[in-house]
């Protein structure tokens, strides 16, 4: 059996203020939140996945083709950019993914099932298969201060 490990990153700032685009993080709406800035929904969380998806296959998914599909097809669920990533795994199969998010707000912890459950469905997986931890960072970093989300995220697959 061989094991590939997928290193990914993605943050976004905040808007500016409340509009009508809603706040999503691994697929799953935190109601009455203010949005990430994006041409997306801004799921910063699926783009960590995406990208460690991309450490992968070598094939980077965020960029030119996201924005293809965002801006001349305008695809805004990053899901579907999740889903183009996984079309280049050839062989390879996702059997764990673990996620860290740095952010003040809002309060992971209590999404953190639904947000597994949303991954794990996403992914054809367990939630078992799901780590997803958050933390503020000891506001640190514009993060932790309230600016923005930044995530991590390892993808582990084997052959």
């Amino acid at each position: 059996m061989k094991v590939k490990t997928g290193l990914g990153q993605d943050s976004h700032r905040f808007e500016a203020q409340k509009t009508d685009k809603q706040l999503v993080l691994g697929g799953v709406v935190f109601e009455n939140e203010i949005a990430l800035l994006g041409n997306s929904d801004a799921d910063v969380v699926l783009h960590a996945i995406a990208n460690g998806i991309s450490g992968i296959t070598g094939v980077n998914i965020l960029g030119k083709i996201s924005d293809d599909l965002c801006l001349n097809q305008g695809v805004t669920d990053s899901s579907v950019y999740v889903q183009e990533a996984l079309k280049y795994l050839n062989g390879w199969e996702i059997c764990h993914v673990s996620c860290s998010l740095e952010c003040k707000k809002p309060k992971i912890t209590p999404k953190i099932p639904e947000m597994k459950q949303s991954i794990a469905q996403l992914l054809g997986l367990t939630i078992d298969d799901i780590g997803i931890t958050a933390t503020t960072g000891e506001g640190l970093t514009d993060f932790g201060r309230g600016e923005g989300i930044q995530v991590f995220c390892i993808v582990t697959a084997v052959k």
